[in-house]
């Protein structure tokens, strides 16, 4: 069969003359096509990259944060109040993380939360990034990177310990999981204690992986450490002896401040109840107070020696000066201002001794307001403590324009006035350093300070005489008296304020101290807040708290004691006054 041969110039489409212009204007539209997509390349590429530069860049490019290690608090011989440890944080890419079920459970019972919330983590697939638990555990970091789950990854975090826990807690404060101070000394100092973060410019891929490093490494500066003036072990025994009372009497809550009048360090600020600082799951306001610096309360009678050191200095008055304070009762308007049973005729030191309410009264009402105001603001009352804390109150003293004279009364004893717990130890301080009122530091110091004059030498020993009576024979605080130490001091108890007025058997028991008597070298101040157990004046719950905790602190000291081992008996202490 012969093969037939088929004629395609025969086809009268292929025959037909096409014009010349049509090839050219395909070709030149092809070339135009061409030459469009070289200039938008160029333009692209070459003259205005900048907005696809960026694009890139945040697709891409990423700025990673190296953080600072934050700086170390130590106590005033170097013990480790607060430090930074590494520890592993759990992330993962939920668009990447391996489904597997039994992976799944495993890794939800090492982070310790229920398969339900786990899938919470992970259920946005669109996300390449999200935190499942940060700061765990070494051992639980291992277990994570051992199940080698694609998609869940382990990274080190700067987690902060405590190991001081409750004993410090209000004094250190703690951080958030970020490392930023949240209370305390972590918050006051943040700036120093943080450091400064350095930068690490990265390309990273898809599944966040760093690819490539882009430019130098800006590396990070250390936060600084900070010594404080604090004593771990007086606070720890401070801390101890308050919890105890607290117990002990039922109480609500209590607080220890402990000055070297010496240096104006703050050697020890406890108070009870308090809180782990690295554990936190259920704290209470009333934990997280820091009572000694935050409540305020009246003073009661721990006043009267500011009062009777004030008429000394104006020469109203001498140690020695008799007042009359018979029959126990002195009438002023339609108020009444009673002591707890009459004392007569006795002496300003026995004012003092007995803690006699209409003695000082009488004493005071010979002085003019201006006088008494002042010399309350001299010590610190009604001013915000200078101390860098967070927190701190100023306490009220009203201004003295307004005083009428049975306010001017009571506020001799402490009544109609408020300050905080921190403020009556600095404000003794006057007794203690001759007179002068001695600057105070939370953090450590290394010279004798000088302070602020308010009393002459003679009259701050004089009042400190005084003082030294009220916890001997006759006085209100023989729970005071120190084995091996003079001491002296005064004792304070007061109701409670609620509202717009006295709750009704609510009281707070204080003793505020100096010791050892003739040359001192601490303050020392203790509340003991809401006794319930059948005692609640200062004497009896406030007092062997400051004994225990001045035998401590001098011991530590290394003061020498300047009296008979065994302190005094006495068979009963003279009641104090409201």
């Amino acid at each position: 069969m012969s093969r037939r041969s088929v004629q395609y110039a025969t086809s009268p489409l292929l025959a037909s003359k096409t014009p010349v212009w049509r090839s050219q204007f395909v070709v030149a539209c092809i070339a135009l096509g061409f030459i469009g997509l070289v200039a938008r390349a160029a333009y692209v590429q070459v003259i205005d990259n900048a907005f696809f530069k960026r694009q890139g860049a945040v697709r891409f490019i990423r700025t990673l944060d190296l953080p600072a290690n934050r700086g170390r608090i130590l106590d005033r011989n170097g013990h480790i109040l607060a430090s930074s440890v590494p520890v592993p944080s759990v992330w993962a890419s939920p668009e990447d993380v391996d489904r597997d079920p039994v992976k799944l459970k495993a890794l939800a019972k090492l982070l310790g939360m229920t398969q339900a919330e786990l899938d919470k983590k992970l259920q946005d697939e669109d996300k390449n990034f999200v935190w499942v638990k940060r700061q765990v555990d070494e051992s639980v970091g291992k277990d994570i990177d051992a199940l080698k789950i694609k998609g869940v990854y382990t990274r080190k975090e700067y987690k902060r310990i405590y190991p001081e826990g409750e004993a410090v807690a209000h004094v250190v404060g703690f951080t958030n999981v970020e490392n930023l101070g949240q209370e305390g000394v972590e918050l006051t100092f943040n700036k120093e204690l943080g450091g400064k973060a350095g930068t690490r410019r990265v390309i990273k891929d898809r599944l966040g992986r760093v690819v490539e490093d882009i430019g130098e490494m800006v590396p990070p500066i250390d936060g600084r450490d900070l010594e404080l003036s604090i004593d771990s072990k007086v606070q720890y025994f401070a801390y101890e002896k308050i919890k105890e009372a607290v117990i002990n009497n039922k109480a609500a809550a209590g607080s220890v401040v402990v000055l070297d009048i010496k240096t104006g360090e703050i050697l020890a600020l406890t108070n009870y109840p308090s809180y782990a600082p690295d554990k936190r799951g259920n704290l209470t306001g009333a934990q997280l107070r820091n009572r000694a610096l935050t409540d305020t309360f009246e003073p009661g009678s721990t006043m009267k020696p500011l009062v009777i050191g004030l008429a000394l200095e104006k020469g109203i008055v001498k140690p020695e000066t008799m007042i009359q304070t018979a029959p126990g009762k002195l009438q002023m308007g339609s108020a009444v201002i009673s002591d707890s049973h009459a004392h007569g005729l006795i002496s300003v030191n026995e004012v003092i001794q007995k803690s006699s309410n209409i003695g000082t009264v009488k004493i005071a009402l010979q002085m003019q307001p201006h006088d008494m105001w002042e010399v309350f603001t001299q010590v610190g009352l009604g001013q915000k403590p200078q101390v860098p804390f967070p927190g701190a109150v100023s306490g009220k003293v009203r201004a003295y324009k307004t005083w009428k004279p049975i306010e001017q009364a009571t506020m001799s004893y402490g009544y109609g006035l408020s300050t905080s717990l921190f403020q009556l130890a600095q404000a003794y301080s006057v007794f203690a350093r001759d007179g002068e009122l001695v600057p105070v530091s939370l953090l450590k110091t290394h010279d004798n300070i000088s302070g602020a004059r308010v009393f002459s030498v003679a009259n701050a020993t004089a009042v400190r005489h005084m003082l030294h009576l009220v916890t001997g024979p006759g006085g209100t605080a023989p729970k005071a008296q120190t084995m091996g130490y003079s001491v002296g001091g005064k004792t304070g108890t007061a109701h409670k304020v609620e509202g717009r007025g006295y709750a009704g058997k609510k009281y707070r028991g204080f003793f505020v101290g100096i010791a050892p008597i003739d040359n001192p070298r601490i303050v020392v101040a203790v509340m003991v807040d809401e006794p319930t157990n059948g005692m609640y004046f200062g004497g009896d719950v406030a007092a062997p708290v400051f004994s225990q905790t001045v035998q401590q602190t001098l011991r530590m000291m290394g003061v020498q004691p300047d009296m008979a081992v065994k302190p005094q008996v006495v068979a009963k202490a003279e009641k104090e006054e409201f």
